[in-house]
């Protein structure tokens, strides 16, 4: 019976097979495994484990992101797939987006060069992408493109997830729903692409990193936990990987 449910539970996470990274956090924040990046500079930014908030067990991790460009802090890791890269993160925000241009995860893209980065975070209050070479955003930050994105709401867990494909693909989703501004594959036709699209740049991301970046002056604080980076989608109901191991041991 106990080899019955245990393949059932596998049977229900078939993507976590191909997980590069399962982290819920729950041994704590090992610092070898997921370091600290802070390019260029960090003054004011903070990483810690926190017991007092999860999104499943106990723990998460709390990054306390200063205002203003120094007072970005991430931590991260660099494996990911060599092909597709889906990431899922559980997040929770302290505080909404405001207009400023923000970024709560940033990658190196080799794509792109050395030194720059695929962004993901807000402005004009809502999610979008931002590639560090030109600047571009998806959406287009014009009426139509921020209607087309969503906005994180503040407080509270929300299931992030993401896929940055081999072939230059985005797909976004927020709680398992499609975002269609954060969406460029060769299936669909997204009106308020136009500055993504203008380049023919695939990215190439080298690693994943959480935390908090601000271009003006707002700081934030989030929350992470229950992180997989996969090379196939994860989707927001998967059980952690470690809670699957240990019911095929039993």
């Amino acid at each position: 019976m106990l080899r019955q449910t245990a393949l059932l539970a596998l049977a229900l996470v078939p993507s976590l097979t191909s997980a590069q990274v399962n982290e819920g956090f729950e041994s704590g924040l090992d610092t070898a495994a997921w370091p600290t990046y802070a390019p260029d500079c960090n003054q004011g930014g903070k990483i810690t484990l926190d017991s007092s908030t999860a999104h499943s067990g106990k723990n998460s991790v709390r990054v306390d992101g200063a205002g203003g460009y120094c007072g970005h802090i991430f931590f991260g890791t660099s494996k990911v797939p060599s092909g597709d890269v889906y990431v899922r993160t559980w997040l929770k925000a302290s505080k909404a987006f405001t207009d400023s241009h923000v970024t709560f995860i940033t990658m190196p893209d080799s794509a792109q060069g050395a030194k720059k980065h695929l962004r993901i975070g807000g402005q004009s209050k809502i999610l979008m992408y931002n590639r560090e070479t030109d600047d571009a955003t998806l959406p287009d930050l014009s009426p139509n493109g921020i209607a087309a994105s969503k906005a994180i709401p503040a407080g509270s867990w929300q299931c992030f997830e993401y896929k940055v494909g081999a072939d230059g693909s985005i797909e976004t989703w927020l709680n398992d729903a499609a975002i269609p501004g954060l969406t460029v594959t060769s299936g669909t036709t997204n009106p308020n692409a136009a500055q993504w699209t203008r380049s023919g740049s695939k990215p190439k991301i080298t690693a994943v990193n959480f935390g908090w970046e601000s271009y003006g002056g707002d700081a934030n604080t989030f929350w992470y936990d229950d992180i997989v980076i996969a090379s196939k989608r994860i989707g927001c109901t998967a059980a952690n990987a470690s809670v699957v191991e240990k019911s095929f041991v039993a």
